[in-house]
């Protein structure tokens, strides 16, 4: 296994630059190297892979670099991950398939798909820097992809904000180096409160947690929808596993970082709430999403599967709506084939029983601590709330096949996405309790309620801005200060 994983996790690499290396300008090469077909090898080859670390009996080690404490370890948890990032990649490919992408753009999904992979397996603090700049990088051009004006400058600032967080993790890192000669997670125990502040507050950012990650919703909205599946549905796990790593490694970090992830579930959904454009709403349940990972780290791994076929099955969706704004789609019924998988993707995220979001849900709140359970409840009324907006939307059945044929791509890419979300609600068979059914049908028909109650009926819109490019550093910088107070805290 160890042999598989050196060369599963080469293989992206070399194949994303072997476009370029190799354009195979006649037919049979042309064919063989062709983007789409070498990124749908790479998602498969991963989906491969994680299915193996399942069944792998203990965590696979691997020790670099003599006594620095590089190390990459495989395991259960990053099993979870990384076939997160093989059925996403493999459905944007596919989404992409008769859209005419270029092979540039192919590349970066490789790149983007082998970093985020590295990220998923590193248990040391500086190959998961270079992991996460090189995720910067391959995020950034995705982003900048269609080349406008508008593009471009999102793109920019989600690399300036990027490379300003890496800016303060590699001091963190230096810190923890130099108290203990070692690189390893492990040697976050014991070190500097300043060091253990600076890292958080990166992986924080990087991450996309509430507040640090204010610059998520505009960067995922006005990205295209194919690459904002790719960074609600894993780029930005890259930055939330290393935290779930942590605490899981170190055990006095752990409070730190579920009393960040229960924060960043209340938060996130009501920031969520008030918004009417639907990609923003998507992009900001994803802040809310991201903190129920961090809550129960033990349950991370099966929340954050569900959670990226979801979202990335919903950004798909959303982009071929005919507007984003709700408040038209409330009054334009949408053809029913696109209203279907948007509805499944909502109430799967919102926890319904049948889908894999359902098993995700309640195997995490089963094993939360009783000071996050009430809070945890709440932010899942929150969510079922603010998914009955795509719910309950109108929609109408077409009668013009030919617009069936037209979105091929799309129909492919929510296939394996959807049908993943059902087959691995199989994943824990002990959440189909009557408890746990009768619980989870409360608790969405109490967000429902609230919707058609409540949230229709108000306008309220939250100033934007601290999201603005001026305030994004500020912030992470107050969060700096607030993590070294309760770092401090909690291991004095």
């Amino acid at each position: 296994m160890t042999l598989w994983t050196i060369l599963w996790i080469a293989l992206p690499f070399l194949v994303g630059f072997s476009i370029y290396l190799l354009p195979g300008r006649d037919r049979i090469l042309g064919r063989i190297f062709d983007g789409r077909n070498l990124a749908l090898a790479i998602a498969l080859v991963s989906t491969a892979y994680a299915v193996g670390l399942f069944w792998q009996p203990a965590p696979l080690e691997l020790h670099l670099l003599d006594s620095f404490g590089v190390t990459l370890m495989a395991d259960s948890p990053s099993a979870f991950f990384i076939l997160t990032n093989a059925l996403v990649t493999a459905a944007v490919v596919l989404y992409c398939w008769p859209s005419g992408k270029s092979s540039f753009f192919y590349t970066q999904v490789i790149l983007l798909h082998g970093s985020v992979n590295a990220a998923f397996i590193c248990a040391d603090l500086i190959s998961l820097y270079v992991a996460l700049e090189v995720i910067s990088i391959t995020a950034f051009l995705l982003i900048a992809y269609p080349n406008s004006h508008r593009s471009l400058w999102v793109a920019m600032r989600y690399l300036f904000i990027s490379n300003t967080a890496m800016l303060f993790y590699l001091m963190g890192t230096a810190m923890v180096y130099r108290t203990h000669q070692t690189f390893a997670f492990t040697g976050l125990q014991g070190a500097p409160y300043e060091a253990i502040a600076l890292i958080f507050v990166a992986l924080l950012a990087k991450g996309g947690i509430f507040v640090s990650g204010l610059w998520l919703p505009l960067t995922h909205s006005e990205a295209e929808s194919p690459v904002s599946a790719l960074l609600s549905g894993v780029v930005v796990k890259a930055g939330v596993f290393p935290l779930v790593r942590c605490a899981l490694m170190v055990e006095e970090l752990a409070p730190v970082v579920r009393v960040f992830g229960v924060t960043a579930a209340l938060f996130g959904v009501l920031y969520a709430l008030v918004e009417t454009d639907a990609k923003r709403v998507l992009a900001c349940s994803t802040l809310s999403q991201l903190g129920w990972v961090l809550a129960v780290p033990e349950a991370a791994g099966l929340y954050v599967l569900a959670h990226g076929l979801g979202k990335a099955a919903l950004f798909l969706t959303v982009g071929n709506l005919p507007s984003r704004d709700l408040g038209l789609l409330r009054q334009q019924p949408m053809e029913t084939n696109l209203w279907m998988p948007l509805m499944l993707g909502s109430l799967s995220i919102s926890g319904l029983p049948l889908l894999a979001g359902f098993s995700a849900k309640t195997l995490l709140l089963k094993q939360a601590l009783p000071w996050q359970s009430l809070a945890l409840n709440g932010a899942a009324v929150g969510t079922a709330t603010l998914y009955a907006k795509f719910v309950f939307l109108p929609h109408q059945s077409s009668e013009k096949p030919e617009r069936w044929t037209a979105k091929l791509g799309l129909w492919m890419a929510l296939a394996l996405l959807l049908g993943a979300l059902f087959i691995l609600n199989l994943g824990y068979l002990d959440a189909y309790t009557g408890s746990s059914i009768v619980k989870t049908l409360l608790l969405i028909g109490a967000g429902f309620l609230i919707h058609e109650l409540l949230i229709q009926r108000i306008t309220l819109v939250l100033p934007r801005q601290m999201e603005d490019f001026e305030h994004l550093v500020g912030g992470m910088s107050l969060m700096l200060v607030v993590l070294f107070w309760m770092t401090w805290s909690w291991l004095a």
